[in-house]
């Protein structure tokens, strides 16, 4: 039987108990923020309670908050078939501390845990193969935290001398652009590169 989200979320802080430091439903979906030591017997009571009956972990994923103390959000997205129903839970840390691993109640969260070390460098405990999955096994820094710079820093190619692929620090052809915020046509020169071929 469906109830409201309402209901959901009540059943869910009944259940939890202690655990839920925070709850709050926006836009049609029940969010729960819980204690980083309390995740793994939370998805588990999520996953059994059979007022709950969240089966199925839909991704795990990790958030960027650098001006905070624990930067890091990781959030997971359960999904109830049998009732209708989405839950998302949230858990807060450093980049120091890890997360113990959803591995054990959910053997999905395998690859998905492997994303988040991979791309934000959230450490997961307990994971039986923590390791990139899928930037290159030399690559250094993790590409979605916020201070990470978008250019990288290094560059990737295929020598086809040496005949194997071969990284090498950012060169950067030109300056970093200056924008005037003037028109693109003011303070052009008379002959655009290019145009000196054209004929008159």
């Amino acid at each position: 039987m469906q109830g409201t989200i309402e209901d959901l979320g009540a059943a869910a802080a009944t259940a939890l108990g202690a655990s839920v430091t925070a709850r709050a439903v926006s836009r049609g979906e029940l969010t729960v923020n819980v204690a980083r030591d309390q995740i793994v017997p939370v998805l588990t009571k999520l996953r059994d309670d059979p007022a709950l009956k969240f089966e199925l972990l839909i991704d795990i994923c990790a958030v960027d908050y650098p001006a905070r103390v624990n930067r890091f959000d990781v959030v997971y997205h359960l999904l109830s078939p049998r009732l209708n129903q989405r839950i998302r839970v949230k858990v807060e840390t450093d980049g120091d501390s890890p997360v113990a691993s959803a591995v054990d109640v959910f053997p999905a969260a395998n690859w998905f845990e492997r994303e988040a070390f991979d791309m934000c460098g959230v450490f997961f405990t307990g994971h039986p193969d923590l390791r990139r999955i899928l930037t290159d096994y030399g690559f250094k820094g993790y590409p979605l935290r916020k201070d990470f710079p978008m250019s990288g820093y290094v560059e990737v190619r295929y020598d086809d001398e040496q005949k194997k692929v071969v990284y090498e620090p950012i060169k950067l052809t030109q300056e970093f652009r200056k924008f005037d915020f003037e028109s693109p046509w003011e303070g052009m020169p008379a002959v655009l590169p290019g145009d000196e071929k054209a004929k008159a």
